[in-house]
């Protein structure tokens, strides 16, 4: 797609989010006086030379707008404006153009450095207040002092997110993207979708719910529930049938379902009957996206195929249930991956909003499906995870990539299968499932 793998990881990117209209992206204005280093804090972010960057006060002459996949926060449109304390009859021009992307803004990103807050920055401040456009204040070029203290408390009292940040050496860019995180507005954070835009008007999904020991006596279980609500929603209907009857449902419709969702811990069972032609995922790798950036958990879930026997493994539930004997995130999820891996791995659990504060000691952490939890709380974590350097994966992506049945899962999900294809080339889990796709078709034949 034309970045290199560390800007692929970086900005998460896919062909389905490149393609996602800028009305649908999360706009970011980033506004300040002319050389603080709005372009090469813009620059910063991208890793890319998107902006024009010199010493000369005003190099930006025209809002320039990067479109982009940025973790966390998904399809968003950066707009680095020229500087709008300009003057001359150009400068007039530069500012009459920068206003106007006020009325386009989500989100301001208001930049200045130690020594230069004065009335100008608080006139920022007062129109995207008076717009109700949430903010977060950067004072750049950190290495050369430090902010007035007074002026910090000023914003704290506002309640403005305030960053330090050097665009040059890159510190403080990750803190920078946390409350970006933290403040943008919660239609952008929460995605409505759980499956409905896969299914489509008058459609039908099935879904398989197995009853077992740890479903909730006379209920459904919240992820089922939620799907079944965004089917209809969606203006899609579904059928729900336990794994034993999927293959005697699917022989009584008269043309097939747009696609079959299961349970992760049925996946196997659920794969053997359900026809090659169509499409089969799980609820679990259906949350990785609602709650999650699936693009992001697949490359994390890649890394399966790098653990060694001895290595520690963190399983993150955020629910706090009360685990049986057939626990999937105690008992089988381990199970599979030490058949897997070949050899002993050591596992630790932790609930609800327990997280460590120190990744480090972990070489992968596989996380729930987060029903539980809203979005911001599932991306913080991962957020988290990309700042120690620790992938992250899911339970559904965890037991199809182990089970070997990994590329038929992403099928329903074209952009994050083609990074599955290109990223994990010679994984075992990938020459599994074509090897197994080459007996089938020899077995037909």
């Amino acid at each position: 797609m034309g970045h290199s793998s560390t800007e692929q990881e970086l900005m998460g990117q896919s062909i389905h989010h490149q393609s996602t209209p800028k009305g649908f992206r999360l706009h970011i204005g980033i506004f300040g006086r002319r050389n603080v280093g709005k372009s090469s804090l813009l620059n910063a972010i991208t890793r890319q030379s998107v902006s024009i960057v010199s010493d000369v006060a005003g190099t930006t002459t025209d809002p320039v707008e990067k479109p982009m996949e940025f973790l966390p926060l998904g399809p968003v449109l950066f707009i680095d404006t020229a500087g709008i304390d300009d003057t001359g009859s150009l400068g007039e021009l530069r500012i009459h153009k920068t206003h106007q992307i006020f009325d386009r803004t989500d989100l301001g990103v208001i930049v200045s450095e130690a020594g230069r807050w004065g009335d100008f920055e608080e006139q920022l401040v007062a129109e995207l207040k008076a717009r109700n456009i949430p903010i977060v204040m950067v004072f750049n070029k950190s290495d050369r002092g430090e902010p007035e203290a007074e002026v910090i408390n000023q914003l704290n009292q506002k309640r403005i997110p305030v960053v330090k940040t050097s665009a040059i050496s890159g510190e403080g860019i990750p803190d920078l993207r946390q409350s970006l995180l933290e403040v943008a507005p919660v239609e952008f954070i929460n995605h409505p979708a759980i499956l409905g835009d896969l299914i489509g008007p008058g459609e039908m999904a099935v879904l398989v719910v197995p009853i077992d020991k740890e479903a909730p006596k006379g209920r459904l279980i919240l992820p089922q529930v939620q799907a079944i609500r965004d089917l209809l929603d969606s203006d899609a209907y579904c059928m729900v049938v336990k794994e034993q009857e999927l293959q005697h449902a699917l022989e009584r419709l008269n043309r097939p379902p747009k696609l079959v969702v299961t349970d992760s811990q049925a996946f196997l069972k659920v794969a053997a009957d359900t026809p090659r032609e169509i499409p089969l995922t799980s609820f679990s790798i259906l949350f990785a996206r609602f709650k999650g950036d699936l693009s992001e958990l697949i490359r994390g879930t890649l890394a399966i195929d790098r653990l060694k026997p001895g290595n520690r493994i963190l399983i993150a539930e955020a629910c706090s249930h009360h685990p049986i004997a057939e626990d999937i995130g105690r008992i089988k999820i381990p199970r599979w991956l030490t058949q897997y891996v070949g050899g002993k791995l050591e596992f630790k659990t932790v609930q609800g909003h327990d997280f460590p504060e120190d990744l480090s000691p972990y070489h992968l952490v596989i996380h729930c499906g987060a029903c539980m939890m809203n979005r911001r709380e599932m991306l913080t974590r991962m957020l988290r995870c990309r700042q120690a350097n620790v992938p992250m994966t899911n339970y559904g992506l965890t037991i199809a990539f182990s089970l070997g049945i990994f590329e038929r899962a992403l099928g329903p999900f074209p952009a994050a299968l083609e990074i599955y294809r290109n990223e994990g080339k010679g994984c075992t889990s990938l020459k599994k499932y074509q090897r197994s796709e080459r007996e089938d078709k020899e077995s037909i034949r």
